[in-house]
């Protein structure tokens, strides 16, 4: 059982209005991440992300529309700490930074190099102009004015309006409170989400690679937006337990359920698929107008880690047919209703699915790439980042450990050329699973039972090994046999189908509900 490894710079016509449009689109549009601290201009940090307040109007600076395109209009609008409201300051030296939105990438910018009066801001890409380079001067009570280095004005709201869509402009720097803004620093994700996979914290991003990894949020209000990229993987979103949404290779995007009743929501993000040769990146989730993100959920007290290949993957398990192309391959995969997903939620655990398609302990699926196994990505949170390692934040520590490797050692003969005969392959694998037992014993502690998975052609060397660990005094070994003889494996390539994998978590919630785990 295997799955196959994975310009020259021309200005648009000039901005004279903001059309009702654009309030009808951003009323679909992002609120309430949270924030804390404020800055003045000695204390900005240039590896945060800050929402400008305006001191006259209280509503935040914000890219028209959520654009990503040059020449796109910089409003204001009612404070909802989406990604086109959050800005950082990218260091020009001198006292100067370019303000970088975190939606587009690009920075804002005096149209034409102006210097009059009234002239637009705009985004543009970074050509690290004057023109797109600001110094912050301290304003009273924690404000700064942003005076561009091109012109020497300030960017205010024009005319000192308090209206959603009013247009940001430079002017003369006078110091009214339409020039003032206060940086306020806004939160990471992961203050507003919980999730037990394992994520590398960028601040206002995670990033991830192994399959299954699922975020959950509490979102009051009509709407929640999904801020991801991710070019490779598929998602399901759900809301209230309900699957709303599939998600295709997003890529680089903030999806929208709209049309929620104006109440409380879980929202539940899972990545459906494994995509080692790919980082995934998640931005949050984003609440529509009038709404709110609220405080992140509780996490559930017990947990769950599942190591594996493919058949823990979840591989194929929604096709129909066991013949599969490699992108249907892709479509039918789903982590999310693989046997340890759904052991995990009949026991109300939070789990890990640290699984790799076709890698075994010693061995990997026909003898394909003899210098890597499973083993050499076991501790990464980045599978394609060589050297990687996961920074457990402390909070990951398993009551329980599964694991089930040795299919792709033992599936297929061994292939003249290959450092193996047959009995030095169970040699080697009896050896190199008692290693790998041990790592997990040391990491996570004498507390942590781990369940060994036996099944076909590898069942009695893993019997071996875990008589070995409990004639060493490690009774926390235990030993479970899968039994495939009922099983129809009509997933694609003769993996297991979604009715297997309902079946094996039926047994295996059995088993686990019966050790002394002490839950």
């Amino acid at each position: 059982m295997r799955a196959t490894f994975n310009l020259a710079r021309r200005r648009p016509g000039r901005w004279t209005a903001v059309l009702t449009a654009v309030g009808a689109l951003l009323a679909a549009l992002l609120t309430g991440v949270g924030a804390a601290g404020t800055a003045q201009a000695a204390t900005v940090d240039t590896n945060a992300w800050y929402v400008l307040v305006n001191r006259g109007s209280g509503k935040a600076l914000d890219i028209s529309g959520a654009a990503t395109g040059d020449g796109a209009a910089v409003q204001q609008w009612t404070r909802h700490d989406g990604p086109n409201q959050r800005f950082q300051f990218v260091d020009s030296g001198g006292g100067y930074y370019r303000l970088k939105a975190q939606h587009s990438g690009k920075v804002l910018d005096v149209y034409s190099h102006s210097t009059a009066d009234g002239a637009d801001i705009v985004q543009w890409s970074d050509l690290g102009g004057t023109n797109q380079q600001f110094r912050l001067a301290d304003s009273p009570e924690g404000h700064v004015r942003l005076v561009n280095r091109g012109s020497g004005k300030a960017v205010e709201v024009q005319g000192g309006s308090t209206a959603d869509g009013a247009k940001a402009v430079q002017y003369t720097d006078w110091g009214g409170a339409n020039q003032q803004w206060r940086l306020v620093r806004v939160t990471g994700v992961l203050a507003q989400v919980h999730t037990a996979g394992r994520v590398k914290d960028s601040g206002n991003t995670v990033r991830y690679s192994w399959p299954g990894v699922y975020f959950e949020g509490t979102v009051r209000g009509t709407g929640v937006g999904v801020v991801l990229n991710d070019s490779a993987a598929d998602y399901d979103v759900q809301v209230d337990g309900v699957t709303v949404a599939t998600l295709i290779t997003p890529g680089n995007t903030t999806h929208w359920i709209n049309g929620l009743s104006n109440n409380t929501h879980t929202v539940r993000l899972v990545k459906r698929n494994d995509t080692p040769g790919d980082t995934s990146t998640f931005g949050g989730f984003v609440a529509a107008p009038g709404g709110a993100v609220l405080g992140k959920p509780t996490a559930r007290s017990r947990q769950i880690e599942f190591i594996g290949d493919s058949l823990t993957v979840g591989y194929g398990n929604l096709s129909t047919s066991r013949t599969c192309t490699w992108d249907q391959v892709r479509r039918t995969t789903n982590a999310d209703v693989s046997y340890g997903a759904l052991t995990a939620r009949r026991l109300n655990a939070d789990y890990q699915l640290n699984a790799y398609s076709g890698l075994g302990m010693v061995r990997n699926y026909n003898g394909h790439s003899p210098d890597i196994t499973y083993r050499t990505f076991y501790d990464r949170a980045l599978l394609n980042v060589s050297g990687d390692v996961w920074q457990n934040p402390g909070t990951w520590r398993p009551q329980v450990v599964v694991v089930n490797l040795g299919t792709n050692d033992f599936s297929t003969a061994v292939n003249p050329g290959e450092p193996w005969t047959p009995d030095s392959l169970a040699a080697g694998y009896r050896t190199a699973y008692g290693d790998f037992l041990q790592k997990l014993r040391t990491r996570y502690g004498a507390g942590t039972t781990i369940v060994a998975v036996g099944a076909g052609q590898f069942a009695g060397h893993v019997q071996q090994v875990v008589k070995t660990r409990n004639d060493a005094g490690d009774s926390g070994v235990r030993y479970w046999f899968l039994d495939g003889s009922d099983l129809d494996f009509l997933g694609c390539d003769w993996h297991y189908s979604a009715r297997d994998d309902r079946l094996i978590a039926d047994r295996l919630t059995s088993f686990l509900a019966g050790l002394p785990i002490g839950w």
